[in-house]
């Protein structure tokens, strides 16, 4: 998706969210900061299964990338568990390698940090770009994926390239059915969190629990079914810029057929930036489905100061107002959750939101009991 704005500094990017001490994000511990980096999951000789692989940057387990892991585990079932440290690459998991699960093994997604810097706009090694999806730091195809304690990152920054002006930056794209993200971060700027679908007629269930995302433009956007429970979203400053909107926190591109798009329950929105600097929403239609219906509840959150409580959700194309799309809160506080226009921000009747919940969105599929 399309940014207006100029680039950000290095800067904003290592301090975003550094209430909660996110500027860790880029220094995992050394090596020498724990003798045993797989933590309660014990070292890969006390702890081997047959389908389980230990990953450690420093040669402690079975490989020190996770791509290198990702590759050796062929089939379904397999678990890696990543030591502390950061892991600069792309990982890519295909569709085959279904039901696996990532566990960072400190137990703090801060220890383990999976990152890369590509945009969309990168020139490629054969040529052309890498256009938005193809900037992921990393990607998963396979259904019934499940990740714990992990940040995934993508730190290409604007200031660094004013050449380019595809600045899409994707931390992590997921496209699997039954996904779940527990207790991790997503860090990025434009376009961070790709929650989206294999195909257009496929609709992707996807679970985020307890989790943290950053960005400026878009940086949670998709056509998945997405439930993002007790999650804190944070918009980043933009110095660059002399006037809002900085951005915008959701960007859903939910299918038409398809009755659920984002739910956010019991989460909240703080923000690095000026009040009301940033959008709540807009919809995103993309070309690829002209018809497209966007989905958005926001429920029961806290939205702090950073959004725009007058103009909430804005258009990112005329042609698809966003009055035309499903956009909807229900009992939010916060000065950003002030209605002071009628009709700025369409709120939902109890009837209506009691068929807005974790259970109608995923179904038969109950990712916060597999704990």
């Amino acid at each position: 998706m399309s940014s207006p704005h100029p680039p950000l500094s290095r800067r904003g990017f290592l301090l975003a969210g550094a209430g909660a001490g996110a500027a860790l994000a880029l220094a995992a511990r050394p090596a020498h900061a724990t003798a045993r980096p797989f933590g309660r999951y014990g070292s890969p000789e006390r702890r081997r299964t047959p389908r389980s692989l230990y990953v450690d940057p420093h040669g402690r387990g079975d490989f020190t990338t996770v791509q290198a892991a990702v590759t050796a585990a062929t089939g379904s079932g397999w678990t890696l568990v990543l030591a502390p440290g950061v892991y600069r690459e792309t990982v890519a998991v295909d569709t085959t390698r279904t039901e696996a699960t990532w566990i960072g093994a400190a137990e703090d997604p801060r220890a383990v940090v999976i990152v890369y810097d590509n945009a969309a706009g990168t020139p490629k090694p054969g040529g052309g770009t890498y256009g938005t999806t193809g900037s992921a730091t990393t990607t998963v195809q396979a259904d019934g994926f499940t990740a714990h304690w992990i940040t995934f990152a993508n730190d290409w920054l604007r200031a660094d390239h004013p050449d380019i002006s595809g600045t899409q930056a994707v931390a992590l794209k997921v496209q699997g059915d039954r996904s779940a993200f527990h207790d991790c971060r997503f860090l990025g700027h434009q376009d961070t969190l790709y929650a989206d679908s294999t195909a257009l007629g496929v609709f992707a269930r996807q679970y985020f629990a307890r989790c943290y995302a950053e960005g400026d433009v878009d940086f949670v956007f998709g056509r998945a079914t997405a439930v993002y429970e007790g999650c804190h979203f944070r918009t980043l400053n933009r110095t660059d810029l002399a006037a809002a909107p900085y951005g915008f926190v959701f960007a859903p591109s939910t299918a038409a057929a398809n009755p659920y798009g984002y739910l956010v329950s019991r989460s909240r929105i703080s923000s690095e930036a000026p009040d009301a600097a940033y959008k709540l929403a807009r919809p995103w239609v993309p070309s690829s489905d002209t018809t497209a219906r966007p989905a958005l509840v926001v429920r029961d959150s806290c939205l702090g100061a950073g959004i725009d409580a007058v103009a909430p959700y804005t258009n990112m194309s005329d042609a698809f107002p966003w009055q035309r799309q499903r956009f909807a809160e229900y009992r939010d506080t916060g000065p950003g959750a002030v209605i002071t226009v009628p009709g700025n921000r369409p709120q939902l009747t109890a009837a209506e939101a009691a068929s807005h919940t974790r259970a109608t969105y995923l179904g038969d599929w109950a990712p916060w009991e597999e704990r």
